[in-house]
């Protein structure tokens, strides 16, 4: 399965998360600016991540999502860092991977898995711990 998993990260935890989801799945994790949009076409399933922030995914994140081509039939996921924090849960901002789950989606793709959530402790981390190996049997379930 031809596969591509795209990420930010501002303070290294969706990148850890990127790059054990990659590992586990022997593939390529690319940060968005890196993307050759044009070989998205070539995929069978695309992964996306990023931080959360006050609800959103990151600025490069939403450029990337903004320039996606039609991805009619592709199979995408998608996964986001968060704190679980007590603001967290009292304010309803919400969380980036379903909103990113949805701009895919939009974009005529088929979500494999519902958006997942891995939990940062801190606003800079380190991520909570069993998050990577949570991470890796994720990924592994999406290719089954």
């Amino acid at each position: 399965m031809n596969t591509l998993v795209i990420y930010d990260s501002q303070h290294g935890n969706t990148e850890q998360i990127a790059q054990a989801i990659g590992e586990a799945l022997g593939i390529q994790a690319l940060r968005a600016g890196a993307v050759n949009l044009a070989e998205l076409k070539q995929l069978d399933l695309l992964i996306i991540g990023s931080p959360t922030h006050g609800g959103w995914y990151t600025p490069a994140i939403k450029e990337l999502l903004e320039a996606l081509p039609a991805l009619e039939g592709l199979k995408v996921a998608a996964f986001d860092t968060r704190t679980s924090s007590f603001w967290n849960r009292l304010l309803p901002f919400g969380y980036a991977a379903p909103r990113i789950a949805r701009k895919l989606e939009g974009s005529g793709a088929n979500l494999l898995a519902p958006p997942e959530g891995f939990v940062v402790l801190g606003l800079e981390g380190p991520l909570k711990g069993g998050e990577l190996e949570r991470a890796v049997g994720w990924a592994r379930g999406l290719v089954c």
